[in-house]
């Protein structure tokens, strides 16, 4: 061998070598680690329920069961100087942003009002009326992954799919509902609704979404005989794959026929039966709920709860034409919880004589959720800033914690095992 080769045989020898090891390495990793090799696996979830803290900007997360002890806590408006900087740029956006305060907001901007997280519990997907917007955060930086604009000036409840992948919110000044992706925000559809969509609910089995319009809640036009001034207020009911109307329900005509053209037909918070052959839904103005069957297409009873002889006759004061604002049903449908919001009060019903449990006194309470294991419901007070644990099979209250500034919207959710928070609140 001369010179000249054996040189050129220890040049190629290293680079034989790193070809050797590169192929092993890829094989490794096709392969996946050896029998009994300690693999990397991911924190298991945490179930737990998101505070939206309305006014602050913050969601509080609690145990979702026992102590609903505080887990951590998020900032939802990590970009807001970014946003507010557009806001005050744009004389039609200032305007509608200073009109949410002025109504909607009591004085205050609506920063966070529905909330639910990514089936992967990496972060958390939020509705932001002040904003606009929908903005999906991440858990662990607190940064957010994507943002949404909605159509018009508002963003307002939302509903997720059974199986977690889509979310719908209504565009309440814009008359629509759009669906979008929860990973990645892009819209996957959208449908159009009465006046001021608001309460929006996917059957179990995702085949349906049905949406509730409430019309204008913000005008001193409060008199019953004035009730028409409110807008086009119904329920409407699309395929959720192709988006398509299948159903319009107007529950003027529904109400009249029951014998009660006395109450208003803005529905309000709704629960489904476990078999969804009943909807359970509040109306403006009305101190109680109504029930009505999906096949029959009628309202079958009318539940009338107590009036706190405190509570103010001059509708003008109920916030957004709110008597009562908040419903859910234990998980095996024998009890409503019930949400007093103008008379200080929860209550929970018994669903087949619908008589009410023990008025448990509660701060002007604003919505209400199924606890963790089912045995409870949790109702936001958003006059006294704490949410509150009360007991299906008993109606008394189990514990009381503090939160943030106007909790509203309490939803189930799931965080990272080890969570306490995010790293930080940096926009991105």
């Amino acid at each position: 061998m001369s010179r000249t080769e054996r040189t050129a045989r220890t040049a190629r020898t290293p680079l034989r070598a790193l070809l050797a090891g590169c192929v092993l390495a890829v094989a490794a990793l096709v392969a996946g680690p050896a029998p009994g090799a300690g693999a990397a696996t991911p924190d298991p979830l945490r179930e737990v329920l998101f505070v939206g803290n309305n006014w602050e900007g913050t969601a509080d997360v609690l145990a979702s069961t026992g102590d609903l002890a505080r887990v951590g806590r998020i900032n939802v408006v990590p970009d807001k100087e970014e946003r507010l900087r557009e806001i005050y740029l744009n004389p039609i956006k200032l305007g509608f942003f200073l009109g949410i305060r002025a109504t909607a907001g009591e004085g205050h901007d609506q920063f966070v009002d529905d909330m639910y997280t990514t089936p992967d519990g990496s972060a958390v997907v939020v509705s932001r009326p002040s904003f606009a917007d929908v903005v999906s955060l991440d858990l662990r930086s607190g940064r957010v992954n994507w943002r949404f604009p909605v159509a018009g000036y508002r963003a307002d409840h939302m509903a997720v799919s059974p199986d977690g992948t889509r979310v719908a919110v209504s565009a309440s000044t814009a008359n629509t509902v759009h669906v979008l992706d929860i990973a990645t925000g892009r819209q996957i559809g959208s449908f159009a609704t009465g006046d001021k969509p608001h309460e929006n609910t996917f059957t179990g089995d995702g085949r349906f979404l049905w949406n509730s319009a409430i019309g204008d809640v913000t005008s001193a036009l409060d008199a019953p005989w004035l009730d028409w001034t409110k807008g086009d207020r119904k329920i409407t009911v699309v395929d959720a794959r192709t988006f398509r109307t299948v159903r319009v329900i107007d529950m003027r005509e529904r109400l009249d026929a029951f014998g009660r053209p006395d109450l208003s037909d803005a529905v309000r918070p709704v629960s489904f039966s476990p078999d969804e052959s009943t909807l359970y839904f509040q109306v403006s103005f009305f101190n109680g709920f109504l029930e009505y069957d999906v096949a029959a297409d009628r309202i079958t009873r009318v539940k009338t709860l107590p009036q706190n002889p405190a509570t103010s006759t001059d509708r003008t004061t109920w916030v957004n034409d709110s008597r009562h604002h908040g419903m859910s049903m234990s998980p095996d449908g024998a009890r409503l919880c019930v949400a007093g919001t103008m008379d200080d009060y929860a209550t929970v019903v018994d669903r087949a004589t619908l008589t009410e449990g023990p008025l448990v006194p509660a701060a002007k309470p604003y919505w209400a959720t199924v606890d963790g294991d089912g045995t409870g419901c949790v109702i936001s007070e958003s006059g006294a800033d704490r949410v509150t644990a009360i007991d299906f099979a008993t109606g008394a209250k189990r514990v009381s914690v503090p939160v943030g500034d106007h909790p509203q919207r309490v939803r189930l959710g799931h965080v990272p095992g080890g969570w306490t928070g995010p790293a930080s609140h940096a926009s991105p």
